[in-house]
């Protein structure tokens, strides 16, 4: 998504998904558009299921559909940026760093908004609030400063 929407540099294989409805064709879509597929043999790209994902409460409101009507039996929808980010924050990866950096420098993340959405819609739900605060604080400044 970063590299579609945002026009990020760093090339990737996967698109990372959190939802399919109906719930039952997460095997299907793994057939289809897997790690394994023709489709990744093919075209070196594959769907990717994320299991375990911190995202601010509310996203679905924030959602954005991607290549609206351009499939048939799909329809991809992409986290708000600021949400996006959000649920690299708790993974707190280099890379994860780098493209909130890249987000930034690209003038596409509202500083305040960020810090909001993560005291209202995250951190709430997060079980170790004092390390995801101090990350954070950590992201703002190599991001804003």
């Amino acid at each position: 998504m970063l590299a579609a929407v945002y026009g990020l540099p760093r090339p990737t294989a996967d698109v990372d998904y959190i939802a399919a409805i109906p719930s039952d064709s997460l095997e299907e879509l793994e057939r289809i558009a897997g790690r394994h597929s023709t489709l990744a043999k093919n075209q070196g790209i594959y769907l990717q299921y994320v299991t375990v994902a911190d995202i601010p409460e509310d996203y679905e409101q924030r959602l954005t559909e991607l290549f609206a009507g351009q499939f048939s039996h799909l329809r991809l929808l992409a986290l708000d940026v600021h949400d996006l980010i959000l649920a690299k924050l708790v993974r707190n990866s280099p890379v994860d760093l780098e493209d909130a950096k890249f987000l930034a420098n690209a003038g596409v993340i509202d500083e305040e908004l960020l810090k909001k959405r993560y005291e209202r819609g995250l951190r709430p739900n997060l079980s170790n609030e004092k390390r995801h605060d101090l990350t954070l604080a950590v992201w703002l400044e190599a991001c804003f400063r």
